[in-house]
């Protein structure tokens, strides 16, 4: 890879990663339900999951979901129906009492609702395959690598960007946690949010070829 590809690719994907994205809105809505451990461990969740496309993207997986109009459908409702389902289990779970301590419970369960929720979105495939082509060297060794190494790079200053947000959510949520009927209301924002992010990705239409 070329070092002015390189910078330029760096360039753009930190501008990228700095656009929020329903990424960014899904850690933030799971820090206000949940607390910051929660929107930590989902950060890393989806951090996975966007490896996941990475390497997906490398050995070609990708393509072919989003070639199959099959394929891509399975994916995108999967991704759509789980999200969905965390939006309704968030909103229900707002009446339960809240507290700072609250917080650690569940972080497994929302690292791998993190992961599900990436891995499950063919959008985030299909950035993959048009973003990080355009700065690869074809006459390079390993094209390959030089796609995941790209890629993780990608995902990492996303992650950076998604860190950044759960501390401010979390901040947030401090400050309101001692008034109940304000922050149920919050909780169940953050489930229609988490739901409709999952409707969006329904909606969601298969990238045309060519």
């Amino acid at each position: 890879m070329t070092e002015t590809n390189f910078w330029l690719f760096l360039a753009a994907a930190c501008l990228i990663a700095a656009v929020p994205g329903p990424g960014i809105f899904y850690v933030a809505a799971r820090t206000l339900s949940e607390g910051r451990a929660s929107g930590l461990a989902s950060t890393a969740g989806t951090a996975l999951g966007g490896l996941v496309h990475v390497v997906a993207g490398s050995l070609g997986i990708s393509a072919i979901i989003l070639a199959s109009a099959e394929l891509f459908a399975v994916v995108k409702f999967v991704g759509a129906l789980y999200l969905i389902w965390l939006g309704i289990k968030t909103f229900r779970s707002a009446g339960r009492a809240l507290s700072l301590e609250s917080a650690a419970v569940g972080d497994k369960r929302a690292f791998r609702d993190g992961v599900l929720v990436e891995a499950l979105n063919p959008k985030t495939a299909a950035f993959f395959l048009a973003f990080i082509p355009q700065f690869l060297d074809p006459s390079g060794s390993n094209p390959t690598l030089q796609f995941i190494v790209l890629g993780a790079i990608s995902v990492a200053l996303n992650t950076l960007a998604d860190v950044v947000v759960v501390l401010m959510a979390s901040a947030t949520r401090t400050q309101l946690i001692g008034r109940p009927q304000l922050m149920r209301r919050l909780t169940q924002g953050s489930g229609v949010f988490i739901a409709s992010l999952g409707l969006s990705l329904a909606l969601a239409r298969r990238p045309v070829n060519g």
